[in-house]
């Protein structure tokens, strides 16, 4: 059973950054895609950021220049840097690993992710 478990979130004042970490368990990390989720008080979750398998990434157009998604096969960890944080980026992060194993197309739709964290609050004050 894959685990992820996320950290680094907070509460910080508009303009300012944050670095979420997701550490997953298993040996097979570096060959699966991850993305990242959020979800905002009263909205549905929505997709983020994504990273393949060989290190491409992909950016919802709200975060696009102001996030990078990241990730350090050696650590089976995926990071997500968060700059110059707006407070409608306030919401529970979280991070997913991809159902199916080298997988380059970067898909949005929670259905293609197989494993879930349990999320980290962020809140951004104005």
């Amino acid at each position: 059973q894959v685990q992820l478990v996320e950290s680094g979130g907070g509460l910080v004042q508009a303009g300012g950054s944050l670095r979420l970490s997701c550490a997953a368990s298993g040996r097979t990390f570096s060959a699966y895609a991850m993305g990242w989720f959020r979800q905002a008080p009263g909205k549905e979750r929505e997709f983020v950021a994504a990273i393949n398998w060989s290190g491409g990434t992909y950016y919802a157009d709200s975060v696009k220049g102001r996030f990078t998604i990241s990730r350090d096969n050696a650590k089976n960890t995926v990071y997500l840097e968060m700059n110059s944080l707006k407070p409608e980026d306030t919401a529970i992060y979280y991070c997913a690993r991809r159902t199916t194993q080298h997988t380059t197309i970067p898909k949005t739709a929670e259905s293609e992710y197989a494993y879930w964290g349990q999320g980290t609050q962020v809140t951004v004050s104005s």
